[in-house]
Parts: C-alpha cells; sequence; structure tokens
C-alpha cells in the first residue's frame, strides 16, 4: 500500500530491520488513512486561507477607496455648505466628520423648507397686492374719469351753444385745460399697465394730417402762454388713409408736444412727419418734435426717460410735472415696436423722433362723421348709465343729432326695457350698482343677438377681454371725445357693420 511520508519516516525509525509489517497491517492502514486525511484537513484549511486573505485584501482595498470617496465626498459636501452659509465654514475641523455635515445638511434644508413656505406666502401676498392695485387703479380710474367725461362733454356742448365773444377764450382754455387734465390722468392712471406691458392697441381709421393739426390747436393756448409758435410740417405723400391707434399716437404725441412747450420760452415747436418707406400693405412715417428750448446735457438725457426723473432738480422746481410722460413714450412706444430717439444740446433746444408703421385704409374708411353730417335721426338709442350728468351729456349728443334717447339708471332697468322695447343701438355704461353692464349685457344677449352693444365706460379698455365676451359690438372709453362718440354710433346703425 501507497504509506504516508510520516508514517513512512516513523515505520523505519522505530521498527527493527527484518521485521514482518504485515503482522501491523490493520493498524498501519488505519494510522496512514488519519495521517491523509489529516494532510486533506490541512491543504483546505490553506486554501481557505489563501482565499480569505485574498477576498480580505479586496475588501481592504474597496474599504480604502470607499473611504477615500467618503473624504471626498464630506469634502465637497463641506465647500458646498460653506459657499452655502459661511456660519458653515468653521464647524469642520475633521474632514471625516461625517454626523457632522450630514447635521448641518439637514439645517439647511430645514432652513429651505421654511424659506420656501416664506416664498410661496411672499408670493401670495404679492399677487393679492398686485390685483388688489389692479382693482384700486380701476375704481380711481371710473370714479376720476367720470366727471371729467361730464365736464369735456359740457364744454363740447357749450361750444355747439350760442356765447358772447368775450366768452370764446374761456371756453378754450376750459377745453385745453380739461384735456391737459386728462392727459396727466390717463398717465398716472395707465402708467402701471404701461409698465407691465398690458397695453392693448386699438386700431381704427385715421388721418394723420387731421391727428397732427388737431395737436396744434390743442397746444396753441398754452404755447401762447410761453410766446411760442407751434408749426406743423406735413408730408404729402404720406397716404391720406391710416389704420392704427389714435389715442396711444395722441397720448405720445402730446407729451412730447407738452414737453417742448413747457421747457422753451420765446421759441418755436416743429411737429413733422415724414414718409419712410410706402409699401402696397402698409406705410412707415416718421415723426419728429422739435423745440428751441433749454435742451439736455448729454450725460443727463438717458436720466429723462426713468420714472419721476427730471434731469435735474431744479427743473422738477421750476417747470413742475410728474415725470412720466418721457417714461411712457417709451414704454408706449416699445411696446408698439418702435423707439424713441432724441438729439439735443443744452440751449440749443431737442428734438424727439420715432417711426411707427402703419396698415393702409381706403377711401371708404374715411372718418364717417365727415360723411353723416351729425345725423342720427330716426334712430332709437337706449342710453344705461347711473350717473345723472353723464346722462345728460349723452343725451344732448345724441338729440343734437336728431336721435330719440330712452334712459335706464342700471344694468337691470336696461335688460328689462329691452325685453318690452325695440331700440338701435344701447350705450352700455360698464360699473353700475344692481346689476352691472357686462351681466346686462350677457342677460340680454340670451334674447336678443342683433341689437348694437356699445360699452361706454371710464373701465372700457381694461375690461375689453370682458366687453367682447359678453357680447357688446365696440367700446368708447370715458371721457370721450364727441366725433369719436359719433362714428362708433353710426358705424353699427347707419352703416351695418
Amino acid at each position: 500500500m501507497t504509506v504516508h511520508p510520516i508514517l513512512e519516516r516513523q515505520i523505519r525509525k522505530y521498527l527493527p530491520e527484518g521485521f514482518d509489517i504485515d503482522l501491523l497491517q490493520p493498524f498501519l492502514q488505519a494510522v496512514n488513512s488519519r495521517y491523509e486525511s489529516q494532510e486533506r484537513d490541512k491543504q483546505l484549511s490553506e486554501h481557505a486561507f489563501a482565499i480569505s486573505e485574498r477576498e480580505y485584501q479586496d475588501v481592504y482595498q474597496n474599504l480604502k477607496e470607499q473611504n477615500e470617496i467618503s473624504r471626498q465626498s464630506v469634502e465637497k459636501l463641506k465647500c458646498a455648505l460653506s459657499k452655502l452659509d459661511q456660519r458653515f465654514s468653521a464647524n469642520y475641523d475633521d474632514a471625516s466628520d461625517l454626523m457632522r455635515v450630514v447635521n448641518d445638511i439637514t439645517t439647511l434644508a430645514e432652513q429651505t423648507r421654511i424659506l420656501k413656505i416664506e416664498l410661496e406666502s411672499a408670493k401670495e401676498s404679492a399677487e393679492q397686492l398686485a390685483k388688489a392695485k389692479g382693482n384700486f387703479l380701476s375704481v380711481m380710474s371710473h370714479e376720476i374719469r367720470t366727471p371729467l367725461n361730464a365736464i369735456i362733454g359740457n364744454i363740447h356742448l357749450l361750444e355747439g351753444e350760442p356765447y358772447l365773444q368775450e366768452q370764446e377764450s374761456l371756453l378754450r382754455s376750459l377745453r385745453i385745460s380739461s384735456h391737459s387734465l386728462l392727459s396727466l390722468i390717463n398717465d398716472i392712471l395707465d402708467f402701471s399697465k404701461i409698465d407691465e406691458g398690458k397695453v392693448s392697441f386699438n386700431e381704427r381709421n385715421m388721418s394723420l394730417s387731421e391727428i397732427l393739426h388737431n395737436l396744434r390747436e390743442a397746444h396753441s393756448f398754452k404755447a401762447m402762454e410761453n410766446r411760442n409758435k407751434v408749426q406743423v410740417w406735413f408730408d404729402a405723400s404720406i397716404p391720406p388713409n391710416l389704420i392704427g391707434d389714435e389715442s396711444r399716437l395722441n397720448q405720445i404725441m402730446n407729451n412730447l408736444i407738452g414737453n417742448a412747450i413747457k421747457f422753451t420760452q420765446n421759441g418755436t415747436i416743429s411737429i413733422a412727419a415724414s414718409l419712410v418707406a410706402n409699401n402696397p400693405r402698409d406705410a412707415r412715417v416718421r415723426f419728429s418734435v422739435t423745440d428751441t428750448g433749454i435742451g439736455i446735457e448729454n450725460s443727463k438725457q438717458s436720466l429723462i426717460f426713468e420714472r419721476f426723473t427730471q434731469a435735474n432738480s431744479d427743473i422738477d422746481r421750476k417747470y413742475g410735472g410728474s415725470g412720466l410722460g418721457l417714461t411712457i413714450v417709451k414704454r408706449l412706444l416699445e411696446l408698439w415696436g418702435s423707439k424713441i430717439e432724441l438729439q439735443s444740446e443744452p440751449g440749443q433746444g431737442s428734438t424727439f423722433q420715432f417711426e411707427l408703421e402703419f396698415r393702409k385704409g381706403t377711401s371708404a374708411s374715411q372718418r364717417l362723421t365727415k360723411a353723416a353730417g351729425g345725423d342720427l335721426s330716426g334712430l332709437r338709442i337706449l342710453v344705461v348709465e347711473d350717473t345723472e350728468y353723464n346722462v345728460k351729456v349723452a343725451e344732448r349728443m345724441l338729440t343734437h343729432w336728431k336721435a330719440t334717447v330712452d334712459v335706464a339708471v342700471n344694468g337691470q332697468v336696461a335688460v328689462d326695457k329691452c325685453k318690452t322695447s325695440t331700440y338701435d343701438a344701447i350705450l352700455m355704461d360698464i360699473q353700475m350698482p344692481v346689476m352691472d353692464g357686462i351681466t346686462a349685457t350677457r342677460t340680454i344677449r340670451m334674447f336678443n343677438q342683433q341689437v348694437p352693444i356699445i360699452a361706454v365706460s371710464a373701465s372700457a379698455a381694461e375690461v375689453h377681454d370682458d366687453v367682447v365676451a359678453a357680447g357688446m359690438s365696440d367700446s368708447v372709453a370715458k371721457p370721450f371725445n364727441p366725433h369719436d362718440f359719433f362714428d362708433v354710433v353710426f358705424k353699427w346703425t347707419r352703416t351695418g357693420t
């Protein structure tokens, strides 16, 4: 049999030479088997140890790598936390202080959560404030423009009545002063909407030549006070019928002309319009207002377009003004896709220029007042208005144009009248007690889709979407120009448009 090496050495050492080994065969086999079993166990143990050693080395190496990654991660977290909040930078002495970093992250997360809640609360408060501000401006617009509508309306009515020659200058002064007041009120009440870009442009047929000459007439009285001459230069090649927002153009030009007159003494104010481009469907026109007044230093020219800002405090004290006019001009032109340009030298005067593009109208789109001759005879019109003096203004204008007028003091009365009577047009105020104009219009539209309903309100522009959604045909804002007022009524009663 094969004998284990250890057993073989022991046999040679302890058994005499010539000993019959077969006598011990069973014993030797058992011992040999034991030795072989121990050898196998030893080999298995050595193999297992070698594997364990390799696994230990792998685990140890992985642990070192993980520890380095952990160290680098903690270091990066420390740097990030230190950048977010300097209070955390002094707390770290050991880069392995993971628990402290985790605690700081937890603290920062909690602070972030609280800040988020505070920001959401601030956002809600800001939205509520903006809504309250919008409501306030809407109410102020209605409350200020409503009586101003009566003032301007009555001035127009007085000018249409016989008066003494010496009263002409008084009426002209009232008219110009009322329009100056209206311009200032428009600037103040419209400023928030303009600043936020929430301005709509209502395009209508217009004549630029007529607009510029009306502007000269409107500012002539104030110009005479400063001993200024106002002249208009109009490019005859400009198409006579253009489509644009006459009201916004007037607002821009009024601010520029008013400024030119205010800062000029014994000088000249030149208003000009020249054709830049004439295409089949549109025309581009360059407007300019030039004065020979005090001028503006180059370093101060950008400042005058900032809100509530004059070139210097002496100007504010000497000439007054809200400091909003040029800001509104700049923002309106930007919203219109244009920009204001300024050239000025101290003591040499200033020139403000801008360009606008208008779609072309047709010969049939001339101002309706001219074609109509102020005749609304045969028409029955319902005036829905809760303010008595505004009722009287609208009523006198309409009867002057030979229309028959009926009156409703609120929306509910208007609805009841429309159920029993037929009207050619309804002039609907927006803000009224009992039932407002929007609700009244929706109610009337449930049983009458044909009658033109025209919004006549100090807030008409602000509720334009509601006006359209309610089913109104058109709108005219208070205080309205009698010519515009007539044109809108004529449009929906005589032309069938």
